[in-house]
């Protein structure tokens, strides 16, 4: 869906919620495959039994590009992501965990060196099927202004 937004058109305090993606055995597998990260943590089963969370835990890395991927439903031509801070690995995500995102307009402020553009942030919150927070970060988008600054 294309929702062509200006910088002055996004609204703090606006947000939308994502529907759910449970986490499988097969994307932790094929994430490590991307990544080389074949942490036990993530790859075996029996060390993790004796480890606190019991069961192997899905890569934080798979999270963020899963909780982002769930939040990319709507195409801005006005806009493109500027990159991400605070990112914070809350819990643990287990196989069959079902994943959702909140989104919520936090902040916009003026570019330092772009008059032409300025700077939204949208908190993101992902959420497991118990609606625990499991990751939370700052999106950051650069978006086109209707008018410059002078």
């Amino acid at each position: 869906m294309t929702h062509e937004q200006f910088f002055e058109d996004y609204v703090i305090g606006a947000g939308r919620h994502s529907t759910g993606r449970t986490i499988t055995e097969a994307d932790i597998v094929m994430h490590a495959g991307q990544t080389g990260d074949f942490f036990p943590h993530h790859m075996d089963a029996a060390w993790c039994a004796t480890q606190d969370f019991g069961q192997r835990i899905a890569h934080g890395t798979l999270v963020f590009s899963v909780g982002i991927g769930l939040t990319a439903n709507v195409i801005n031509p006005r806009a493109m992501s500027y990159g991400y801070d605070a990112l914070r690995f809350v819990k643990p995500v287990f196989i069959g965990d079902t994943l959702y995102a909140r989104v919520e307009i936090t902040d916009k402020r003026d570019h330092a060196k772009r008059g032409t553009h300025g700077i939204v942030v949208e908190t993101v919150t992902v959420l497991n099927q118990r609606q625990e927070t499991v990751l939370a970060c700052q999106h950051l988008h650069l978006v086109e202004r209707r008018m410059a600054l002078q």
